[in-house]
């Protein structure tokens, strides 16, 4: 679907390492041009991890342009110095492919990002409470004081949630919004009043409970059984930030993901294409979108028209705004701004809500069937790639019913299409998946979620919950994600330190031995599994000749450091397309600098995105 390049063709054929090598992987014009011309970045000085069969270890390389045109050792690539060279020294750190989430819902949170008070990695209850008083006190009359998801109590020493009563104490004078994934949230009656929650004509969304106290009156808890859009509907009562104050936010959510070592996503349902990517096509169009950008779209059904989810998002992308899969729309990126498809939900009735303290949500099976089959079957006539929210394996087995239905007339035939979250996937269901060429991708939200799992499912089931083992056993394309920033931290380190070790946030062993991942197996799916999904596997996830120049170079030696400590690693200097996008510590020169956040009160100008690594 996608072109390779002449370099990357050849370098097919030749994968030995060295520089000669290097140069027989590229045509003879183009590598002419470069001797002539030298590269444009050096990393010298590394333990470079190339993902690259041919050459599994190195210690430096060079870049011209957006791609990497030679691998090897410190003698070799530092004689292409030139005058116009840019030569940093890695000081013998780790350098990996950029990692890449392959289910992350940035747009969700970009507009407010700016105004959010983050408790990811936040180690105590106590902690936390004392960040949120300390941004109310900052926090002008009549603003909303906010933590929207990321957290979960098992993460605390005190492993509990907040009470009403702290949270009200701690916010005395401004409306509050606190929520949990999409299991809890809580107000106060100045957010309360400000939403109209208690008046008789709120429309309350299904699944919803709120809490009362003894004379009916509205006490602020809510929660979601098993899980409710009621956490997705509250931010339209929130007041918007203005125009500058949202693209500011962009800024931020994308400079902190580059602060972990991601160099591309792949927005898992973002909504409302375009409307809702104004600020990530001014971030395009001004060259200072740091990560490569694909995204996937839920529709927004038109319920008085009698029009489907599909029905929407294919008048947005043939009349509204017109692109095709895998059209890249950034003028000077690479693959920078992409649509991907349809997913996580083609419907929204038919999102099997995860919610881990409730039971298992079991959909109504001849309805998701009958609507599924129809609106697969538009897709796969279209050679649109779609992704399936499927959590519990009864709606799985309904759902490949679905796609096994359409395949019979309209086959697949190699399109690409995948399953989200599949935690309870049975193995009956992983051969239907292979056997339909679907791949899918894994979040990392039990390493925050397992304890309410356990309490509701029971250890054994945990153990093998979600079945990575099996699943990388099958031979499906597979990949790792966080489903930030609501329902898990946007820290990929985390749900790669959890694939690894199997113990959640709060200590319990989460995966049995026999269901985890080696560290070089995490790593892969982050890189290699993720770029499946955007039929870029020939372009990124490697350090080698021809491949994107994207890479992180890490705080603490990931294949050594104790697994305990995977989690908090960082990235010191991150790449994308041969740019430096972050820089810290001695690596801070390389590195542009961004406008500060605004408005200066906001939590983002006082906290560390992600607690403990800090």
């Amino acid at each position: 679907m996608k072109r390779v390049t002449t370099a990357l063709t050849a370098l097919k054929l030749s994968t030995a390492t060295g520089v000669m090598a290097a140069a027989l992987a590229l045509s003879a014009d183009s590598f002419a041009d470069t001797v002539n011309t030298g590269p444009d970045l050096i990393i010298h000085n590394a333990m470079i991890t190339t993902q690259n069969e041919a050459q599994p270890q190195a210690s430096a390389l060079a870049i011209k342009g957006e791609r990497i045109y030679i691998v090897g050792d410190d003698a070799d690539i530092l004689t292409l110095q030139t005058d116009g060279t840019t030569v940093i020294d890695a000081d013998t750190r780790r350098l990996i492919p950029g990692l890449n989430d392959a289910h992350i819902h940035l747009l969700q949170d970009a507009d407010a990002f700016n105004f959010l008070l983050r408790w990811d990695g936040v180690g105590s209850l106590k902690t936390a409470l004392d960040m949120l008083r300390e941004q109310a006190a900052r926090t002008p009359d009549g603003e909303w004081v906010m933590v929207v998801g990321g957290w979960s109590p098992s993460q605390f020493e005190e492993n509990r949630l907040p009470t009403l009563e702290e949270l009200k104490e701690a916010v005395p004078n401004n409306p509050f919004m606190v929520t949990y994934a999409h299991n809890v949230g809580f107000l106060n009656q100045l957010a309360i009043d400000a939403i109209g929650v208690a008046n008789e004509d709120f429309w309350m969304p299904p699944y919803t409970e709120f809490e009362r106290d003894e004379d009916g009156a509205l006490t602020g808890k809510f929660t979601g059984v098993p899980s409710s859009v009621m956490f997705w509907v509250l931010e339209h009562f929130v007041p918007m930030p203005s125009d500058a104050e949202r693209y500011s936010s962009h800024q931020q959510i994308v400079k902190l993901l580059n602060e972990f070592g991601l160099t591309s996503v792949i927005v898992a349902g973002g909504r409302a294409y375009p409307e809702r990517h104004q600020f990530i096509q001014q971030l395009v169009h001004e060259g200072n979108l740091n990560l490569r950008f694909s995204f996937t779209e839920i529709g927004a059904p038109d319920y008085a028209a009698q029009t489907t989810e599909v029905d929407a998002i294919l008048d947005r992308i043939t009349n509204i705004a017109p692109i095709s899969v895998g059209q890249n729309q950034h003028p000077t990126m690479l693959h920078g701004y992409e649509f991907e498809g349809v997913g996580e939900a083609i419907r929204l009735a038919h999102l099997d809500f995860e919610n881990f303290d409730q039971p298992a949500h079991i959909l109504d099976h001849n309805k998701l069937f009958e609507e599924m089959k129809i609106d697969i079957a538009r897709l796969v006539a279209r050679r649109i790639p779609f992704r399936v929210h499927g959590t519990y394996d009864e709606n799985i087995t309904r759902l490949l019913d679905a796609i096994e239905e359409v395949n019979r007339t309209l086959p697949l035939d190699g399109l690409r299409w995948a399953i989200e979250h599949a935690e309870f996937i049975s193995e009956a269901n992983i051969v239907r998946v292979k056997q339909l060429g679907g791949g899918i991708t894994l979040q990392g939200k039990l390493a925050m979620h397992a304890d309410g799992f356990i309490e509701t499912y029971g250890a054994d089931r945990a153990h093998l919950t979600p079945p990575i083992r099996a699943l990388m056993d099958a031979g499906i394309p597979l990949t790792l994600g966080t489903d930030a920033f609501r329902v898990a931290s946007f820290n990929p380190w985390l749900t790669m330190g959890w694939t690894v070790t199997g113990v959640s946030l709060s200590g319990t062993e989460a995966l049995s031995e026999d269901n985890r991942l080696t560290r070089a197996e995490a790593l892969e799916l982050y890189t290699l599994g993720s770029a499946w999904f955007q039929y870029d596997e020939h372009e990124k996830g490697r350090i080698a000749p021809g491949q994107l120049a994207d890479f992180a170079l890490l705080s603490e030696d990931y294949f050594s450091i104790p697994t305990q400590q995977i989690q908090n690693i960082t990235s010191v200097l991150t790449v994308v397309g041969g740019r430096v996008v972050h820089g810290e510590n001695e690596f801070e020169e390389y590195s542009a600098t961004l406008p500060p956040a605004i408005p200066t009160w906001a939590p983002v100008n006082h906290y560390p995105g992600y607690h403990a690594a800090q």
